[in-house]
């Protein structure tokens, strides 16, 4: 499998290019609407062809270029079916994976971050790896309070679905925002300060005493991911005056 893990500042997301060395076609998890020539360009680099865009959930903090992504390169663009977007050529489910080339993407439904999140599993010769979107992040979690999000969900997703994984599996979340890139299972499962040895009433209890802020870019992120950025041409500018993180962990 050829890999890159990427980076948009603005707000620490990180978009993951998987490909296929057999037949050279690809798919970009969680892309965003900002770095598309990035994106390109590492396309070109690696002799890929797009396939697919894949989202783990409708993000708040960010746009995703999976409809300008389409229409350059005719790309098909994935999302969780549940999410019921009429903009998507995909559905995926646990029960519906994602094939590209001879990559298989396991769907693993964790939803408390947002009512439809997906995990992706991709299990390979060297080991497995998780992209947990925003449910587990690295030392953390997704929030769970906009976008129907729920606490005792969340830690029902991870405490019964990703910590349950083999514990040499890495995870690679769609954010963080300290510089780091990568965690396994154990790791979290041992020693996430949140979720590691806590119930789901302690866990309930931190996840209320958070007090984030409210998202500076959902009330423009969330319509627009709900038509896979199909935006209008003036929202990246929009989004730059608007300006700053929205810390979704």
């Amino acid at each position: 499998m050829i890999f890159r893990q990427l980076f948009e500042p603005e707000s620490s997301t990180y978009t993951y290019l998987l490909g296929c060395s057999e037949t050279r076609k690809a798919v970009l998890i969680d892309p965003v609407l900002e770095t598309i020539e990035r994106d390109l360009a590492a396309l070109q680099e690696l002799d890929l062809e797009l396939a697919y865009t894949l989202e783990t959930h409708v993000h708040a903090d960010h746009v995703t270029s999976a409809c300008y992504l389409r229409s350059l390169t005719g790309s098909k663009i994935a999302y969780p079916a549940m999410d019921g977007l009429p903009c998507a050529d995909v559905g995926v489910a646990e029960d519906q994976p994602l094939t590209v080339g001879a990559l298989k993407l396991q769907p693993l439904f964790t939803p408390g971050h947002t009512d439809a999140h997906h995990t992706y599993l991709v299990d390979q010769p060297d080991g497995l790896r998780a992209f947990t979107g925003d449910a587990l992040l690295i030392d953390g979690c997704g929030r769970t309070d906009f976008q129907n999000g729920d606490a005792a969900t969340l830690y029902h997703s991870v405490t019964q679905k990703i910590f349950t994984l083999p514990g040499d599996g890495l995870i690679f979340p769609a954010h963080d925002y300290n510089h780091r890139h990568i965690t396994t299972v154990a790791q979290e499962r041992e020693r996430n300060p949140r979720l590691a040895g806590k119930t789901v009433q302690e866990f309930v209890a931190i996840m209320a005493a958070l007090d984030l802020p409210y998202p500076k870019k959902i009330d423009v992120a969330v319509p627009a991911n709900k038509l896979c950025g199909d935006c209008p041409t003036d929202l990246p500018e929009l989004l730059r005056q608007i300006g700053g993180k929205s810390q979704q962990g």
